[in-house]
């Protein structure tokens, strides 16, 4: 039995085969996500698991170096916004249209599908290396 870090399965499984410059997606429970890319889904009930709980879980195992966030975020998800901003500390931040976003969701290796029920709660994480 795992001791530390993701109990998740499917999350782990997919960060571990992940390579420089890959991405996996966390987005709240409407995100549209593109047959072709695999979903990894944890929504329970509304807000369970929230957006914030599982991108800090992800950040625990997942190296990061740029994350994608739609620009309306900033302005319509306020709280949000902030809590990405400390979370991600100094990685480069790329805010594009939340088309844009739901468009790159094609080249993820997954995404993670929240309960989270608040607007522009989805990121996209591109995997860094460790050396």
């Amino acid at each position: 039995m795992k001791k530390i870090g993701l109990l998740n399965g499917e999350i782990s499984e997919v960060i571990s085969k992940m390579g420089h410059t890959d991405t996996i997606a966390i987005g709240d429970s409407g995100l549209p996500i593109p047959k072709e890319t695999r979903r990894i889904d944890l929504a329970l009930i509304k807000d369970i698991p929230g957006f914030v709980e599982t991108l800090k879980a992800v950040l625990i195992e997942l190296k990061v170096e740029e994350v994608f966030i739609a620009s309306e975020t900033e302005s319509n998800n306020v709280d949000v916004y902030k809590q990405i901003l400390d979370l991600v500390g100094d990685v480069k931040i790329n805010f594009i249209s939340h088309e844009e976003l739901k468009g790159m969701l094609k080249d993820c290796k997954a995404v993670i599908r929240t309960g989270e029920q608040t607007p522009y709660s989805n990121i996209i994480l591109k995997s860094g290396v460790v050396f």
